[in-house]
């Protein structure tokens, strides 16, 4: 059966790299003693397969795994089980099983969401919340897009769904001390940021922070802001963006 994992990466673990974070899994499994579905041939391996990779540095609340499994025992039971044996800074929040005609989740991402915070010292904060709505009312925000072997301009106006102050998240106390220490800003002095994301086009938040300092008139500093990835979309048969995890439903 295939099933759709949405995980967490937090704190520390954020330095962590895509492959590295592959290999996690497949141990975790092991560890958990799941009944993964393995490949054929000389050489078996877990079958599984993530959607759009996670950039270093930056944390995470809607990452997705896709994995076959020979069984399965109930979603909680599962996220119990998994859980039990993970390390701190990755949490599996949701299990699903899909219907066999469900396209994986890296061929199904069609946008992503984020949450931008600042680090102190480094801008005033205050222009870059008041100005936000404004940076999308120009006719045109064209960027230079590096590639490994070249360099493109592109306007990234049409590829920028939301942009705007964020609403101050609300959390009860045990989990807002777990945010917190992941280095989670949750107060209102942050940005939300939605853009396009898949294989036919993906605009990088780093991008739009580096259009949006240039609309301010500020130096471009990537230290100076902390990224963290909120959902991962996929367009759903009426055309509307809706999370990857709704491709499934839980087992019971």
């Amino acid at each position: 059966m295939k099933i759709r994992i949405k995980f967490a990466k937090t704190g520390p673990i954020k330095f962590v790299g895509h492959l590295d974070v592959l290999r996690y899994f497949q141990k975790a499994f092991r560890r958990a003693g799941v009944d993964v579905a393995y490949s054929k041939g000389f050489s078996p391996h877990q079958i599984l397969s993530f959607a759009a990779p996670l950039g270093i540095g930056v944390t995470s609340e809607g990452e997705y795994l896709d994995a076959e499994f020979n069984s399965t025992e109930s979603s909680e039971k599962m996220i119990e089980k998994i859980n039990g044996v993970m390390n701190e800074g990755i949490t599996i929040l949701d299990f699903k099983q899909l219907p066999d005609q469900a396209k994986n989740a890296m061929a199904s991402v069609a946008a992503t969401s984020y949450r931008i915070t600042f680090r102190p010292g480094y801008y005033n904060v205050d222009a870059f919340l008041q100005q936000a709505e404004q940076f999308l009312c120009q006719d045109a925000i064209v960027m230079t897009k590096e590639t490994k072997r070249s360099s493109t301009e592109v306007d990234i106006l049409p590829l920028i769904y939301e942009f705007r102050k964020a609403e101050p998240v609300i959390l009860d106390p045990e989990h807002l001390v777990e945010q917190a220490a992941a280095g989670n800003d949750l107060s209102g002095q942050a940005l939300y940021l939605k853009v396009k994301s898949g294989s036919d086009k993906n605009l990088k938040p780093d991008l739009v922070l580096e259009a949006f300092c240039n609309f301010l008139g500020f130096d471009y500093q990537k230290e100076g802001f902390m990224i963290h990835r909120i959902e991962m979309y996929m367009t759903d048969e009426t055309g509307n963006l809706v999370p990857l995890k709704n491709a499934g439903n839980d087992i019971l």
